[in-house]
């Protein structure tokens, strides 16, 4: 091999390793791409980002980061909905919220599913459809959640807690948009009915980026907040967790196999709505920031259609 090809193979597979943040966005030429995010100065919110460099390949599989640079028009979902093989939710995960919900501390990661139709942009609105606002004596009883994901890159069956990060791509932050009103009180009492109250098309706004665990390898001590129209409602830290990251994969692998570009929305702090003694449930027009250091923040207006 010549000189200078094995310089320009050394520099492309040095970029490579060097991927820290994996956007998916649309550029100002009309064209799609997935690109390594340049943050701009002061911040560590890839929703900031103007322009990334783009990455050819697969970041499931093998990828390179090219030196060309595409500005940013708009974010999309780090993954496209299609390459997420199953939406895995983690319910009562803080202590904290376990107790403003009066929940016991549950003895196991409570697990349920979200289709991934429920997969929305960090920044497009949150869509309630009819059947989830207010009508006759029902109340709308939406509530935000914000949540620390994982995102998988290599296939996972029954592996230990200490193998767990090795099939980890990295981490974003979500929005488990939840409606109270079908998740509890149109429940199947006595156990809440997840499904109806979280899985709407949407209601799982996530990004802005996957940041590599060489960026975060240590994904319990990063700060989490929520603010609703400018306003902080959440503000905890994930070193409060029940069940950390390496355990959950943990857990979900036992029996149920763990694909490449699955996720996993890991539980949300206190401060939620539910639990209040008088909740300001969220409606038309209201903004959502959900954020997550060294990640950044997904930011969707609920609308009604």
């Amino acid at each position: 091999m010549r000189v200078a090809t094995r310089f320009l193979l050394f520099c492309a597979l040095s970029l490579a390793v060097e991927a820290q943040r994996f956007v998916r966005f649309i550029s100002t030429d009309g064209h799609e791409y997935t690109g390594d995010a340049i943050l701009r100065a002061g911040t560590f919110d890839a929703s900031k980002s103007t322009s990334a460099r783009v990455i050819v390949g697969d970041i499931l599989g093998n990828f390179t980061i090219t030196k060309q640079v595409k500005p940013i028009r708009k974010l999309l979902s780090p993954l496209p909905n299609e390459r997420v093989r199953t939406v895995r939710c983690v319910g009562f995960n803080y202590v904290a919220h376990n107790g403003e919900a009066g929940q016991p501390i549950p003895g196991w990661p409570i697990l349920f599913f979200k289709p991934f139709t429920a997969l929305n942009t960090p920044s497009d609105p949150i869509p309630v459809t009819a059947g989830y606002q207010t009508q006759g004596n029902f109340t709308s009883t939406m509530d935000y959640e914000t949540e620390l994901v994982i995102v998988i890159k290599k296939k996972a069956f029954n592996i230990s807690d200490d193998e767990a990060l090795d099939h980890v791509l990295g981490f974003s932050v979500g929005h488990d948009v939840s409606h109270r009103g079908w998740q509890v009180d149109r429940g199947g009492q006595p156990q809440p009915q997840f499904s109806m109250g979280k899985g709407a098309d949407g209601w799982a706004p996530w990004g802005p980026a996957i940041v590599s665990t060489n960026i975060i390898p240590d994904p319990q001590t990063l700060n989490i907040w929520t603010k609703v129209n400018g306003v902080t409602m959440q503000n905890d830290t994930t070193a409060n967790m029940i069940f950390g990251v390496k355990h959950l994969v943990s857990f979900f692998s036992m029996g149920i196999t763990l694909l490449p570009g699955d996720v996993i929305f890991t539980g949300t702090p206190a401060g939620v709505n539910l639990g209040k003694a008088n909740p300001v449930w969220l409606t038309d027009g209201d903004v959502v920031e959900v954020g997550l250091e060294n990640v950044g923040t997904c930011t969707n207006m609920i609308k009604y259609v």
